[in-house]
């Protein structure tokens, strides 16, 4: 196939030591039934044979411009140079992470919604995140959502989270523009936070179709986190930073008080479950990225005892001591 000049959208996925699953993510993209695209492959030093797979594929399809970095950075900076290389011209990109995969027509759908509604900056679906089906909660009768009631929408619920990984979403390039880099390299969920800034000015589009897979149980950086309460202090951390712009202020109130005392439970209990320095570093950092500080016996040992007693009442009712 010919390579284009000037691509309509722009396709990457920084990669680093993903060689079982890099071949699947790269014949997914390659399958869209959108043609139009540029397909950046960005390899982070990778040792386990990875360029060697990217290298293969960049052979056969004039569409993959592969760049092969010198230097190993963490992953949000490689993220954010893999968004740096792409092309000027394109109006849409996205990303599609290395141990992930796109069904045949997802570029092509979220595209389309796109390009009805000049007003949308970012689209979204339903997406898995392994066997679970997410992204539900918008009527199905809506494809696009103004973003400020969106973001309100998400913060007040939080069983609802409509931006998923990196692969789920699609970015209008202009909505990007003037960011540098694109994903803050100093937050604690970069892309989440990306997602709640864009929509103060971009309204978000949504397909109701399950057009992503993200995987579940591998070796990823969100992985090794998962048993570290991410989705507590992820709201916590998003309610504290972005509900001041987008509830009222009793909602902001509620909602606030509501995340801390969900969170700060989870603390209590895991207190008692005598967890290790990696968990307690990684909500230090966490709290500390909003201003706020972990003291474990003046804030969590309250809800411990409060946890401990919700955990004996459950095993009574059930009769377990009987």
């Amino acid at each position: 196939m010919a390579e284009m000049s000037t691509p309509r959208v722009s396709i990457v996925t920084p990669f680093y030591n993903t060689a079982p699953y890099l071949g699947e993510c790269i014949e997914s993209v390659l399958a869209q039934t959108h043609r139009e695209f540029e397909y950046v492959l960005l390899n982070n030093r990778s040792t386990d044979g990875s360029l060697q797979i990217a290298q293969s594929y960049a052979r056969r399809d004039a569409r993959i411009r592969l760049i092969d970095c010198q230097t190993h950075v963490p992953q949000v900076p490689n993220y954010n140079r893999a968004l740096a290389s792409i092309s000027p011209h394109s109006e849409y990109c996205k990303v599609v992470q290395a141990d992930d995969w796109i069904y045949p027509e997802c570029v092509q759908k979220m595209v389309e919604l796109a390009d009805r509604n000049p007003s949308v900056g970012l689209v979204s679906s339903y997406y898995f995140h392994g066997a679970n089906i997410c992204g539900a909660g918008i009527a199905v009768e809506r494809r696009v959502v103004a973003g400020r009631e969106l973001c309100r929408m998400q913060l007040l619920d939080n069983s609802r989270f409509f931006f998923g990984s990196p692969t789920t979403v699609l970015y209008r390039t202009a909505a990007l523009r003037g960011r540098q880099p694109v994903y803050s390299e100093s937050a604690m969920h970069e892309d989440t936070e990306l997602c709640y800034e864009l929509l103060r000015d971009w309204d978000f589009g949504f397909v109701h179709q399950i057009l992503s897979y993200s995987r579940k149980e591998n070796p990823s950086v969100t992985q090794s986190v998962r048993d570290h309460g991410l989705t507590l202090l992820d709201h916590l951390i998003n309610v504290t930073k972005f509900g001041p712009e987008y509830l009222s202020a009793e909602e902001l109130a509620r909602c606030r008080a509501q995340a801390r005392s969900r969170y700060m439970r989870f603390l209590g209990i895991s207190l008692l479950r005598a967890r290790g320095e990696r968990f307690w570093d990684y909500h230090a950092r966490g709290l500390q990225s909003i201003g706020l500080s972990l003291s474990r016996l003046e804030l969590v040992f309250p809800h411990a005892l409060l946890g401990l007693w919700a955990a004996l009442r459950r095993r009574l009712s059930r009769g377990a001591w009987r």
